[in-house]
């Protein structure tokens, strides 16, 4: 097991300098704003603004979905840093939105076969388009639903269901690591351990895969439940809120413009603190009514720089590793109404408080 974790430190530091030196490049407009180019760290550019629609990437790594204007007609692609086009007529399109490379990986659709399959950063297939659905890649791994049916949901809009058909957890050699492998959001394929017997762990989740080991994950609701328990609602000091809150809270105000405050926590806790933890010590009543969903973080909420790790490349927030957990608490007069609501990022220095709305209470 020292061995395991040995190799999982000596994976993610050079995992951590690769990223670091990579080079990075940065969406930015032209004059009129109707078009984006990109830019090396340094300023340089390194392709003239010509894009529109579907280009949501404000940063570009290995490989992007493009579209741009060409007689009166759009088209789109994928792109890689070398400029390969690959991937025309098929971009997997999801709420909207083309996909994002994750880990230099990006998801692509075969629409001939209504099936999907996966690029690398070099725009090469690595997985053929062969899945019902694929998840994004996750510390290497893959989520892979095959032979599914979609079943659309009554309405008539483009929402639906699968049926039937098997998942699988993949790699990005397409090779199979565990069969019957539920969709589960809640773990964490970062924290992987490998072992001949199942992880003792009561945060973890065991999974028996093809090659006789146990695959064990964190998983993220397990985790939150018993940080809350035992790091949080064990001390409601003032210094242990400060601890586990990020350096700034956002709060709802009605006599705001937007609503939305942002305000150090040094300040927010010195002026609200009395009311933070007489609202947490009812989550300690056994007759306390509330539940714990997992969200994500708002990108139009938080906007400023320094949230910019939380998200991805497409600015879409990166829930497979930095999860919202919403606290929300129900009043036990059933004629009352409004929620409280208590919102924990999960940082690299664990979960803290970034959000609070209070149903009757105004912050100061």
């Amino acid at each position: 097991m020292k061995r395991l974790i040995l190799f999982y430190i000596v994976l993610f530091i050079k995992c951590t300098l690769f990223a670091q030196n990579k080079d990075t490049w940065v969406s930015f407009w032209d004059k009129d704003s109707t078009h984006i180019g990109f830019k090396d760290k340094n300023g340089n550019i390194k392709i003239a603004p010509k894009f529109m629609g579907l280009t949501s990437a404000n940063k570009f790594d290995d490989i992007i979905v493009v579209s741009e204007e060409e007689k009166d007609n759009w088209k789109s692609y994928y792109l890689t840093k070398t400029g390969k086009i690959v991937g025309r007529d098929s971009l997997y399109i999801f709420d909207n939105g083309p996909d994002c490379e994750n880990e230099g990986f990006i998801r692509f659709k075969d629409y001939k076969t209504d099936k999907m399959g996966l690029f690398n950063g070099d725009g090469k297939i690595v997985i053929p388009a062969e899945y019902s659905d694929l998840t994004r890649v996750r510390n290497g791994m893959i989520i892979a639903l095959k032979g599914s049916e979609k079943i659309k949901d009554p309405g008539g809009d483009e929402h639906f269901s699968w049926a039937g058909g098997k998942e699988f957890l993949i790699d990005t050699n397409n090779q199979i690591l565990i069969e019957n492998f539920g969709y589960n959001d809640e773990l964490n394929f970062y924290s992987l351990e490998k072992s001949k017997e199942k992880n003792q762990d009561p945060i973890r989740d065991n999974f028996l895969g093809t090659d006789g080991q146990y695959y064990s994950f964190i998983n993220f609701d397990k985790e939150f439940k018993s940080w809350l328990k035992n790091s949080l609602l064990a001390d409601l000091s003032k210094d242990n809120l400060l601890k586990h809150s990020y350096d700034k809270i956002t709060y709802w105000k009605e006599q705001e413009e937007n609503g939305w405050i942002c305000k150090p926590k040094a300040d927010f806790m010195k002026l609200n603190y009395k009311r933070i933890k007489a609202k947490l010590l009812e989550l300690k009543q056994a007759n306390c009514k509330y539940d714990i969903s997992s969200e994500s973080l708002n990108r139009f909420i938080y906007e400023a720089e320094e949230y910019d790790s939380y998200f991805d490349n497409c600015r879409q927030p990166k829930d497979w590793i930095n999860p919202l957990k919403n606290i929300i608490i129900s009043p036990q007069n059933k004629n009352d109404f409004g929620q409280d609501h208590f919102e924990f990022l999960r940082t690299e220095n664990g979960y803290k408080l970034i959000s609070v709305s209070l149903r009757k209470e105004e912050f100061k």
